[in-house]
């Protein structure tokens, strides 16, 4: 058997609570490997089309990565998958903490859940026995309070849970899933779909030995990485909130933008996390403002809100450094926030102060720590909330909602004090709060009155705080991934961390400085390094490793990880075919569901500049985004009309089946 995977899966029936376990060919992982490849793999065939993503037909699968327990940095992330019940095509959301290597530890790469049960339940592994137990009593508790109560009754400090919070259980579709006690899997409204399963939680402890073929490798390829990730200690002593705030205002001003090489992005992620960019994109324009209206430096004084959330002012909070699995960064944090009233909670991260920040014109920085303690507790995915909060006052500011709507609460721009009551009201279904609950898509349908011009989403899913018109590789990432509206597959930024020519060496590598104009002229390079960057997530995910990891500038070298786990000796370029396989099958998925990503996930104007802002760092910006897309598919293999993949692309990846699946139906004719 193939090393560094356990070569089965547990599949959990909640309409009979049968529970069985199944063998995955040999085969099959070293075509998609596990994590999100297997899961790709799995749902694909076990999901019906037309399913509904609440309804019993729908298969939840809680997945593992390949390296997770090999010993490699950063492979402790684990995935949910399902199909999403906000944009009715494949739905995964990835996360951190330390569920990944118990799911190994019970013997699994991934667990699925089919059915509906009846009532409330639980899944327990423990001494290697797998059963639903009754989650009534847990049913209704937010997602802390579930996890602590069941840690307290079953008495294993090995155990490790995963739980839904109210939002899920009221099936909110910008609900996610919770670990160690607020680490998110927020995309995709998959904790809509747990909750719709009546599934509570789950609750992994296990002690099975996860083989690897040469460790030996593996502690060298660390070693070497640690080498690297502690040098730097110049930079290391000058780094500080204020040096980021000068270097956020000449960057700012600067007609000459300067790549990311990763030497400052261990840095900043070690001390701060991800709210080092908190002063850099709220200056820069990468952060979206006042609900994608972006008018920035008009309505909004960018440089008062990026001081008062500086990063300083965050950590001069945080009383211990908080690690995922087999991480040497550390990005996270718990806080101790007296003036918050909060005790212990989660270090926010950089979405979640944007999306209750400059998004909504919030300078609150003690009203964003309870904001972030409710939304993880409450089990909301904060860029849905946060995204749909701001519609929410847009539409107040516009007169389609008024106070007798919201039941007296004032939405007003920037009224911090009106948040935490509505998502209160949103977290249970109450009022405006049921009509809001299913994040801005739906909120725009049932709210009418022109208010779909300004809910910015893609394919349902509210769109993260990154700026498409500050890095149009967003643009095509939003717009075209499978999973649409996400910033973590690729984007601009992204590429200039990945250095990908540093692991693949046919590919060009990005351009130290550059020209600002330049970010907006069609290059074939770019194009090329969209598709890898692309693909190259895939493979990333399937071996279960961290975004962060692979921003460091090429260092972190996956397919060499990969080999020493596995013993399978393929080359970088193998690996990333492995990506492609599996970013061809996803998308096959929405196909499958009926969705044509060309048609389905476009943009709003908004978020490509129609009509371009008059103000504020990009002002007069409007993205070619037929160009951008064009230029993608084509480096993809995917159709230009429909962004499908094509026949012999499918063909060329072994995926013969899913192409006489597809072409037969003929689905592309739904792109009129």
């Amino acid at each position: 058997m193939n090393k560094g995977i356990m070569g089965k899966i547990l599949v959990v029936d909640l309409d009979t609570s049968a529970i069985r376990e199944e063998t995955i060919p040999d085969e099959v992982y070293r075509s998609v490997m596990s994590g999100i490849g297997l899961a790709a793999w799995l749902l694909y065939r076990r999901i019906p089309a037309g399913a509904d993503p609440l309804g019993p037909d729908n298969v939840l699968a809680f997945m593992s990565g390949l390296l997770t327990g090999s010993g490699a940095w950063f492979s402790g992330r684990w995935m949910a998958a399902a199909k999403s019940p906000l944009t009715g095509g494949w739905g995964d959301a990835n996360c951190g903490g330390t569920l990944s290597p118990a799911i190994k530890r019970c013997g699994y790469d991934g667990i699925l859940f089919t059915g509906i049960s009846k009532k409330p339940v639980y899944l327990s592994i423990a001494g290697g026995t797998a059963e639903l137990r009754d989650a009534s009593h847990l049913w209704g508790l937010d997602a802390v309070e579930a996890e602590e109560r069941l840690a307290a009754e079953l008495k294993d400090p090995g155990v490790r849970i995963a739980t839904i919070g109210p939002a899920g259980e009221n099936l909110s579709l910008i609900a996610g899933i919770s670990n160690d006690r607020g680490r998110y899997a927020g995309r995709s409204g998959l904790g809509a779909v747990m909750g719709s399963k009546r599934l509570k939680a789950i609750a992994l402890s296990g002690k099975a030995k996860i083989d690897v073929n040469d460790s030996a490798a593996i502690k060298e390829l660390n070693k070497k990485f640690m080498t690297w990730l502690n040098s730097g200690a110049g930079l290391r002593k000058i780094m500080s909130g204020k040096v980021l705030s000068f270097m956020a205002r000449v960057l700012r001003i600067s007609p000459v933008g300067m790549a990311q090489n990763g030497e400052l992005v261990k840095i900043a992620q070690s001390r701060y996390g991800t709210i080092s960019t908190n002063v850099i994109s709220s200056e820069g324009g990468d952060s979206p403002v006042k609900n994608w209206k972006g008018s920035g430096f008009r309505d909004f004084p960018i440089a008062t809100h990026a001081d008062r959330l500086n990063p300083q002012r965050i950590v001069d909070h945080e009383v211990k450094k908080y690690h995922c699995y087999n991480c040497p960064l550390g990005c996270g944090g718990i806080l101790n926030v007296k003036e918050a009233g909060l005790a212990e909670t989660h270090k926010p991260e950089y979405e979640t102060c944007c999306a209750f920040g400059a998004l909504q014109l919030v300078n609150d920085l003690n009203a964003i720590f309870r904001i972030n303690d409710f939304c993880n507790r409450a089990g909301f995915d904060t860029i849905g909330a946060g995204n749909t909060v701001a519609f929410a006052m847009e539409c107040y500011e516009r007169g389609i909602l008024t106070k007798k709507e919201t039941g007296g609460l004032d939405l007003s721009w920037g009224n911090s004090e009106a948040v935490l009551p509505l998502l209160e009201l949103m977290a249970k279904r109450q009022g405006i709060g049921d009509l809001l609950a299913d994040g801005v898509k739906k909120a725009a349908e049932r709210i009418g009155k022109g208010s779909e011009e300004f809910a910015i989403h893609a394919g349902g899913q509210d769109l993260p705080m990154h700026d498409s018109r500050y890095d149009p590789g967003f643009a095509v990432s939003y717009s075209l991934e499978p999973t649409p509206g996400r910033h973590t597959n690729h984007g601009y930024q992204w590429l200039e961390m990945f250095a990908l020519h540093r692991i693949f060496k046919k590919l060009p590598r990005t351009a130290s400085f550059f020209r600002i104009g330049e970010k907006y002229k069609i290059h074939a390079d770019r194009n090329r390094l969209m598709a890898a960057g692309s693909n190259y997530m895939q493979f990333v995910n399937a071996a279960g490793v961290c975004l962060f990891g692979v921003q460091m500038g090429g260092r972190l070298r996956l397919p060499a990880y990969v080999n020493a786990a596995t013993g399978w000796g393929l080359g970088p370029e193998e690996y990333l075919e492995i990506g492609e396989r599996i970013q061809n099958i996803r998308q096959a998925f929405n196909l499958k569901h009926g969705l044509v990503p060309r048609r389905d996930f476009a943009l709003p104007g908004r978020a490509t500049g129609k009509p371009p802002l008059d103000a504020g760092p990009m002002k007069g910006v409007t993205l070619n985004i037929q160009e951008l897309a064009d230029g993608f598919l084509d480096k993809m293999g995917w159709d230009r009309e429909t962004g499908a993949p094509t026949a012999d692309t499918l063909t060329r990846l072994g995926l013969d089946n899913i192409a006489e699946e597809l072409f037969t139906r003929d689905l592309r004719k739904k792109k009129s």
